[in-house]
């Protein structure tokens, strides 16, 4: 196992802060099926360009997912995996409008929930606690 490989298991390769603002910054919902928290969805995060084709840990390179899509993705590009989920949901949602959401969420800038990640974890002293604090936001 490499050094890089071994570094960036389970969640220890971002910040519990860095990683709430993402959730944060994505509505704390899936960005492929919309699955939230309410819905008691498990969220994770995914790589648009996976890390093992040298995706980085960037903000932009990350987007809030719930353990299904990020399980179903598997080697698929997001833009193919975007279609196969619209058909999957088959409620009026098109691959381009997943795309779309997807794109919007990462050009957004980090820093105010970065602010307001930090601020909860202060508040509720970790990031579980954190998290489900975010229910009544």
């Amino acid at each position: 196992m490499s050094a890089r490989t071994k570094k960036n298991q389970g969640m220890n390769w971002l910040t519990p802060k860095k990683r709430l603002a993402i959730y944060l910054r994505d509505g704390l919902a899936c960005a492929y099926c919309g699955r939230s928290i309410e819905d008691e969805a498990r969220l994770t995060l995914d790589h648009l360009t996976p890390h093992s084709l040298g995706g980085s840990n960037a903000a932009g390179n990350l987007v809030t997912a719930c353990l299904i899509c990020n399980s179903s993705r598997g080697a698929r590009s997001w833009t193919q995996f975007a279609r196969s989920v619209a058909n999957y949901l088959d409620h009026d949602v098109t691959p381009q409008a997943i795309r779309q959401h997807i794109l919007r969420c990462i050009a957004r800038d980090l820093r105010p929930y970065l602010a307001q990640a930090q601020d909860l974890l202060t508040l509720r002293g970790g990031f579980t606690a954190a998290l489900h604090a975010t229910h009544n936001l």
